[in-house]
């Protein structure tokens, strides 16, 4: 007995003793589509299924695990129920993976990771089956509406939070776009100098000029830069998605300003050959002031007609004779080259700006009897409106009385039928009743006819007997 106990001590010293959460070495034994069976030196064999082999469902196991291949496994269950060992290859592998990430976090480090799924929060990723999830607002350094097209792509993210037993582990693709653009700007704004020419995407547009990407950094187009000419409105000039010509007119603190007022295109340069005194020009009426109206002779030069140069006869202020936008002809009598200022006459002019007294006449009368035309012609309206009202309300009136006088006439017939009904029921309740009469008294009448008859009968029988 004792060398047979000795003999179970020595097989159950040959087999080793496994425990929950232990990591163990096994060779795989067999392979199903879904299962692969592992001996890990104990005395039941080991079950892995697909779902503790990978987190890819359509993966076919014996595609990617061989009879007699190593695997080293983690211990789910001792006895999963059927007396085998449940054991997970994806749980080592996520530990590791786990491990790997929480090192890039300490080191910062970017990690390369694949898109596996989109959320309406964000994207899912893993890495070496470590998963990492990328919130929305840090997929990209600009507004992303649509993630989809991320699926399935690989992606640098740096993780900036870790948190394995929350499973919150927070990957950041904005922050790695961001300085590789702070990078280029800054190579950028070392290469740029004042004066250059560069061409640039307007990247937006505002009240006060419209921001010009060069390539990776931002410059600001001034509405006062944007042309040798006024500007009203920078939409009016540029738009959002535009590629655009400017030269860098300074560069301040990483602040670059922007121009399109090239100096080749000044027009100031030959205006001093095309506006010499005495010459006769045409303009537009761009602004006026109390003391004149500045003229546009083109764009980016303007010039002054003063308001003792707009007539010969007094006019009080520029607005009581002219309009913005107003196209007229003017004579040129001072141009001063260095102050960029030209002067303006039409004293000389037969057609004056200020009309005549006769005509200020005609005119006035002309629109008094306007203003009474168009006085008269709104009273009419208005009696017309009257009228209109009235007629309405008579309308409405007959037609409240015709359905007053409508309805009496329908209960008054309605009356009518009741009352023919009330005496069509009583007519026919006294047929009914002398109806009724009649037949009782003609049943009686019969009646008494019969016994009649029947003793007459019995009276001729008698009698026949008796013979």
């Amino acid at each position: 007995m004792s060398e047979e106990k000795s003999f179970d001590q020595m097989i159950d010293e040959s087999i080793k003793t496994i425990r929950t959460g232990e990591i163990v070495d096994g060779t795989v034994i067999s392979v199903k589509p879904d299962e692969i069976v592992l001996n890990i030196g104990y005395k039941s064999d080991g079950i892995i299924t697909k779902e503790e082999f990978t987190n890819d469902s359509s993966v076919d196991l014996t595609t990617v695990v061989s009879v007699g291949d190593p695997l080293q496994v983690k211990i789910l269950k001792v006895n999963d129920g059927d007396g085998q060992v449940a054991l997970s290859y994806k749980r080592i592998s996520e530990e590791k993976a786990n491990k790997r990430v929480e090192e890039a976090f300490e080191n910062k480090e970017v990690l390369t990771v694949k898109v596996e799924k989109v959320t309406t929060g964000g994207l899912i990723t893993t890495f070496e089956g470590a998963k990492i999830f990328v919130p929305a607002s840090l997929v990209s350094d600009t507004f992303e509406k649509d993630l989809d097209k991320y699926i399935d792509q690989e992606i640098e993210v740096m993780v900036t939070e870790f948190n394995p037993r929350k499973r919150r582990i927070i990957g950041n693709r904005r922050k790695i776009l961001q300085a590789t653009k702070n990078e280029r700007a800054k190579e950028l704004l070392a290469s740029l100098q004042v004066n250059d020419i560069v061409e640039g995407e307007v990247k937006s547009v505002t009240g006060f000029g419209a921001f010009i990407d060069l390539g990776g950094v931002d410059g600001l187009l001034h509405i006062s830069e944007m042309s040798w000419g006024r500007v009203d409105s920078p939409k009016s000039i540029v738009t959002v998605g535009e590629k655009i010509r400017v030269f860098i007119k300074s560069i301040e603190d990483n602040k670059i300003a922007l121009s399109c007022k090239f100096p080749d295109q000044n027009p100031w340069v030959i205006a001093k050959e095309k506006y010499k005194p005495g010459t006769i020009v045409t303009g537009k009426v761009a602004r006026m002031a109390d003391f004149g109206a500045f003229i546009e002779l083109e764009p980016g030069i303007d010039a002054l007609l003063h308001v003792s140069q707009i007539s010969k006869k007094h006019v009080k202020k520029p607005s009581d004779v002219l309009k913005v936008g107003q196209v007229l002809d003017a004579k040129v009598v001072d141009f001063k080259d260095e102050e960029k200022k030209i002067s303006l006459s039409r004293r000389d002019f037969e057609d004056d700006l200020v009309p005549d007294e006769k005509e200020v006449i005609i005119d006035d009368a002309a629109e008094q009897a306007e203003t009474l035309a168009g006085a008269q012609a709104e009273a009419a309206a208005e009696a017309a409106e009257e009228v209109k009202e009235k007629a309405e309300a008579v309308v409405e009136n007959v037609e409240e009385k015709a359905a007053e006088v409508f309805e009496e006439v329908k209960d008054k017939a309605e009356d009518i039928v009741d009352d023919v009904k009330d005496k069509a029921a009583d007519v026919i309740e006294d047929v009914k009743e002398k109806a009724e009469d009649f037949a009782v008294e003609a049943a009686a009448k019969v009646e008494t006819v019969a016994n009649e008859v029947s003793e007459k009968v019995e009276e001729i029988i008698n009698g026949e007997d008796a013979q």
